[in-house]
């Protein structure tokens, strides 16, 4: 049997998408785990009270390890400075294991390579053993240490189960295990614990929700291809959809129910569907809550579990639904044309110099932890009228294009050796998938030169879209990216090459500078 080890926080987006509950998430592990024959033998977890973007080391947090067989416990609520002291002696616990070939794996979440994990993370890189997980920054630095990674992404997007899943079956598939992921859950009338008001999390919603403005934006692009015309019409109708699919979003997050804060979603958010995304993420929100009481006020009073599904799911759908309906609706109309008027009315006046600004502030937006809570809703609310945004072609050109030019430059003139090496997987995901930008920090870090000329190659970038108009979306392949634009494939392909090459040409220099310095 194979034996794995589990690192990483609850970290600054993963926060939001499982990991301010660690047993719920590392349950999900040890289901999948087990699944494939794995045991789970170590884990070093640490869970803070609140997102680890921009917090203190006065923030409350705990060290959860494990407990026994598939579980775990947390040490006392103690300062995160006074965590991470204690997570250092479990750092070298582990790594003494690794280097005793006691562990054969690694599963990361959100890990800290640089600090609380380094030295189990210096033992995994040198002793080879396959690692895996998510966390886009501690991914990257990971990969920089050498450590032999077969599997990484950022957590945009993801869940508790598919971190699970996607870590398992690529450590199966290192290991020829026979796997098969475990899908579903037990019983939708479980109440989840917690503050039904602290799982309210606009982003959280906003980045489940993605997929749905990923297809509405392919069907536009595939409207497009002679032949496929009638998919216009599959648009439009998706396009009045994604109110229901943000409120049934968030209405189950923030109910803490399964089927039945989904249901109660859909119903609020099908009575409020004049208002847009944001009446649909409000009126699910509200839907949630009165899902959550409702429930909560029947199990205390005995009501038979089929009839207080009934009654959170249909009641509070219904309430929620009537005031997104009569009072929501007209407002979040009013706020979302209101944004969109303000980045039209910005394109209008000067967008060679709004492409600019754009390009030049997303690195440092997505660095100073404001681009999942602020960018990325305008992006969505963007393609919400129309299937592309002009943000959403900032993020791919100036960010994940970019980035791959960053990756490019190393592959052709590697500052180190190993740097090559790191590279190569790194460009394959900014090209293949239009993520993890992430992978940049490394190199950017290290270098002024190179952080300076990100910042130049993406600010050009941005100037180019804002003065060609370009719009597209990000999240997608780049090769579909051009063919989900306003019309102006070849424009976009123009902003992606010079992202790409510009980029690249200016990485080959800096470190051909650096290496005969």
């Amino acid at each position: 049997m194979k034996h794995l080890a589990i690192i990483g926080s609850s970290g600054g987006n993963l926060y939001n998408q499982g990991g301010a509950d660690p047993e719920k998430m590392m349950h999900e592990v040890f289901v999948q785990a087990e699944s494939a024959g794995i045991e789970v033998s170590y884990v070093q977890f640490i869970g803070t009270s609140a997102s680890m973007d921009n917090i203190s080391m006065d923030t409350k947090a705990r060290l959860w390890t494990l407990s026994g067989k598939n579980t775990i416990g947390s040490s006392e609520e103690k300062t995160l400075k006074e965590i991470n002291q204690m997570a250092d002696k479990t750092d070298q616990e582990l790594a003494e294991l690794i280097r005793k070939d006691e562990i054969d794996g690694i599963m990361l979440l959100s890990c800290d390579p640089k600090g609380v994990n380094h030295k189990a993370l210096t033992a995994a890189a040198e002793k080879k053993i396959p690692c895996a997980g998510t966390g886009g920054t501690s991914m990257a630095n990971t990969q920089a240490m050498g450590c032999r990674v077969i599997a990484a992404s950022g957590t945009t997007g993801t869940t508790n189960r598919t971190r699970a899943i996607s870590a398992v079956s690529a450590l199966s598939k290192e290991w020829k295990l026979k796997y098969s992921p475990i899908i579903g859950s037990s019983g939708g009338g479980q109440v989840q614990e917690g503050s039904v008001w602290k799982r309210i999390n606009f982003r959280g919603i906003m980045m489940a929700s993605m997929p749905g403005f990923i297809a509405m934006a392919l069907c536009l692009a595939l409207s497009k291809v002679p032949g496929l015309s009638v998919l216009e019409e599959v648009f439009n109708t998706l396009v009045g959809y994604l109110p229901i699919i943000l409120a049934a979003i968030a209405a189950k997050q923030v109910s803490g129910l399964d089927e039945v804060g989904i249901v109660a979603g859909i119903v609020a958010g099908a009575l409020s569907i004049d208002g847009g995304i944001i009446g649909g993420l409000c009126t699910g929100i509200i839907a949630g809550i009165f899902a959550y009481y409702i429930i909560s006020l029947c199990f205390k009073y005995k009501v038979p579990g089929t009839t207080a599904n009934i009654a959170a799911g249909g009641i509070a759908g219904l309430a929620a639904g009537f005031i997104g309906m009569f009072l929501i609706a007209p407002v979040a109309l009013w706020v979302g044309n209101m944004i969109k008027a303000a980045i039209d009315w910005a394109l209008a006046v000067n967008p060679i110099l709004a492409g600019a600004i754009a390009g030049f502030a997303i690195w440092f937006a997505i660095m100073g932890g404001v681009y999942h809570a602020a960018i990325l809703p305008i992006i969505l609310l963007e393609m919400e009228s129309t299937g592309y945004s002009f943000l959403g072609c900032i993020d791919l050109c100036s960010m994940v294009m970019v980035c791959a030019g960053l990756q490019l430059g190393n592959i052709i003139a590697p500052k180190k050796d190993g740097d090559r090496v790191t590279s190569i997987p790194n460009i394959v995901i900014n090209l293949g998938f239009g993520t993890f930008v992430e992978a940049a920090y490394p190199f950017m870090f290290a270098s002024k030169k190179i952080f300076a000329s990100v910042i130049a190659s993406a600010t050009v970038t941005g100037l180019l879209i804002g003065m060609f108009d370009v719009k597209c979306t990000a999240y997608v392949p780049c090769f579909l990216a051009p063919f989900m634009s306003n019309n102006k494939a070849v424009l976009a392909v123009v902003c992606m090459v010079v992202a790409v090459g510009m980029q690249a040409v200016l990485t080959v220099i800096c470190n051909l500078s650096e290496r005969n310095a």
